[in-house]
């Protein structure tokens, strides 16, 4: 309920999800930094795990752009604190409850370069899709050689055995570029959700608002 309180303004995310483990000087700092910039620029609220590495990338592409950054941080053993680039973000204490609160709001995710966490939030998300669960939200995959094994074991392995449909291994878009990216979560979200620019009606948001 906290976090439903706290994050039910926020208006249509992006969820972009990522290794907290990467520094400020490693190519996929500056990918997701350039993809924050992106989102942001086209109204979306970006929204990731509120900690370092990748999610700092993002939201400070974002704020630097003056849009909207947000975050859904963690309580660990060794405390994961927001990052500096953050306009609001609340901390909980269960990983299921904060996976939540990263699909309630968004209307397409972006998978940057991660270990575990990434790839359940990823999966997870894949999976609700899959079922039925939540809308056909587009779900991007960003560094197609950081990804091409993964994707190779989904189409080579899951596919071929039937543990997924044709359809299922369609699912996950590999991009090595932020704007084909952004293209691609902007177009489906104005066809699929009625997103669109200019001024809202009363309680409907717009991207570009």
């Amino acid at each position: 309920m906290r976090g439903f309180r706290a994050l039910h303004f926020v208006g249509p995310c992006v969820s972009v999800f990522g290794s907290a483990r990467f520094k400020a000087d490693h190519p996929y700092y500056a990918l997701g930094r350039e993809l924050g910039a992106r989102l942001a620029r086209v109204g979306f609220t970006v929204m990731t795990g509120g900690g370092p590495g990748l999610m700092e990338a993002v939201n400070r592409g974002a704020k630097e752009v003056g849009g909207r950054s947000v975050g859904c941080n963690i309580e660990l053993p060794h405390e994961q604190r927001p990052n500096p680039y953050l306009d609001h973000w609340v901390t909980f204490r269960h990983f299921y409850v904060r996976k939540v609160m990263l699909v309630k709001y968004s209307y397409a995710f972006v998978a940057l370069p991660g270990g575990f966490g990434t790839l359940d939030e990823t999966f997870e998300v894949a999976t609700l899709v899959q079922t039925g669960k939540v809308r056909e939200f587009p779900i991007v995959l960003m560094g197609r050689d950081y990804w091409r094994p993964l994707i190779e074991f989904v189409r080579n392995r899951l596919l071929v055995e039937g543990t997924i449909d044709p359809g299922d291994a369609q699912l996950l878009l590999t991009t090595d570029s932020a704007e084909e990216a952004v293209e691609w979560v902007t177009g489906i979200g104005m066809r699929r959700f009625g997103l669109g620019y200019g001024p809202r009606p009363r309680r409907r948001w717009y991207l570009g608002e």
